[in-house]
């Protein structure tokens, strides 16, 4: 037999791996099995991602220091042939380590400087969830007119979806990203046209959760104008809606209006008296609002002054 000492460390590695093409090109090695489905094709995956070379203990490509790594859609964000391949055999959850021969990696060429010729690598690959957008994809190269024919249910799994990318946008940071993802979600069913009572119901129950979430994302991007508007549109489709009156009273209060900001903020108190946020925010409120009062004061006071003198 020949001695395993003698070979490389990624043919001793590749020995331990599952050819998943059967060519020898893309070899497996599952670390930590995940749970549920395959990632499907077309897919946007979150992903953290580590390339090695051979006889290299670090990574040349790394998205370890990110703590929430960007969607990525398979087919246009993932160009290294063989990782998308890798990534469709991979399920939510798991870890896996990959051996990519050059025509699934960087080819005959390489990468210079970082990458060279001919080289084989190493990637080591966690799923961390993935969203199917094939079906938002498809629906947007449909008309209006065609959009109003699909079944009430297909559209309202479409909206869930598009609002799925802009929550995990916004769990980034992402905000102006989040708020586009959310207004194209509103878009699609503001397009629809209702039929009836029932659908009309269901229309505005997905709309009221987005404009929840356009407001909040409106105040994180300091734009409490907008996120006023959003919060009166939730407002309207459930007028006691605790977030909704919350959500104006923060935009409120970022405008200094003082007594509106008190209003909602009271208003969303009696629905919950003893939600910690509502509360605290309201004593942010009364902080807030006396130390205008103690300013306005000095500001008489002091022109009171200028005209005795004068």
């Amino acid at each position: 037999m020949p001695d395993t000492q003698d070979k490389s460390p990624f043919l001793r590695l590749g020995q331990q791996m599952q050819d998943i093409l059967g060519d020898g090109g893309i070899l497996k090695e599952v670390v930590q099995p995940g749970e549920g489905q395959p990632v499907p094709r077309d897919s946007s995956v979150s992903i953290h991602f580590s390339g090695f070379l051979e006889y290299s203990d670090r990574p040349f490509e790394t998205t370890n220091q990110l703590k929430y790594p960007r969607m990525m859609k398979l087919g246009r964000d993932v160009t290294l042939y063989g990782l998308e391949l890798g990534i469709l055999t991979m399920k939510k959850g798991e870890f896996s380590r990959f051996l990519f021969l050059p025509e699934y990696a960087y080819g005959d060429m390489g990468c210079p400087p970082l990458i060279p010729p001919f080289a084989t690598v190493l990637y080591e690959v966690q799923v961390l969830d993935f969203l199917d957008s094939a079906q938002v994809d498809e629906f947007f190269t449909l008309s209006l007119e065609e959009q109003n024919t699909v079944p009430l249910y297909k559209l309202l799994n479409v909206v869930d979806t598009e609002r799925s990318f802009g929550n995990r946008c916004f769990n980034q940071s992402r905000f102006e990203d989040a708020k586009d993802r959310y207004k194209q979600a509103l878009t699609l069913l503001g397009n629809r046209e209702v039929e009836g009572e029932e659908e009309k119901r269901s229309i505005a129950a997905a709309q009221l959760p987005i404009y929840l979430n356009l407001s909040l994302t409106q105040l994180r991007l300091d734009r409490p104008l907008k996120a006023l508007v959003y919060s009166h549109k939730a407002l309207k489709i459930d007028p006691k809606n605790t977030k909704a009156l919350f959500r104006c009273g923060q935009a409120y209060l970022e405008l200094f209006e003082y007594e509106k900001a008190q209003d909602y903020l009271m208003m969303a108190q009696a629905n919950k008296p003893f939600d910690t946020d509502i509360n605290n925010l309201l004593r942010k409120l009364a902080i807030c609002y006396n130390n205008s009062l103690d300013k306005e004061k000095e500001l008489c006071s002091k022109m009171f002054a200028d005209f005795v003198k004068k």
